[in-house]
């Protein structure tokens, strides 16, 4: 029993020094993290209501669109130039295997 007695200043240290490491390790990340948020033009503490706002928005999250909407919007993304002739051809053939 004493042996285990003065065991216990030692452990207690240990458990501290990890303990502390862990929060050392968490601050760290989360300011790191932080600091990339902010550099990327975006505002860190709003961070999660802006992707969420910005998801419900988008279609993700709507019901599943018909081949000729999707075919429809392929169209309209290569008029506009904003995807190459290879992309189009590529982005067709995925919806139309889909179908």
């Amino acid at each position: 029993m004493s042996d285990l007695v003065s065991l216990f200043p030692i452990l207690f240290v240990v458990v501290a020094a990890i303990i502390a490491v862990v929060f050392v390790v968490v601050i760290v990340s989360v300011v790191a993290n932080a600091r990339r948020v902010r550099r990327s033009g975006h505002n860190p503490l709003t961070l999660q209501a802006d992707l969420a706002t910005k998801l419900l928005d988008s279609d993700a999250l709507s019901a599943e669109r018909s081949t000729e909407e999707r075919l429809g919007e392929l169209d309209r993304l290569r008029a506009s130039a904003a995807i190459s002739p290879d992309e189009y051809q590529a982005a067709r053939a995925r919806v139309l295997a889909q179908h």
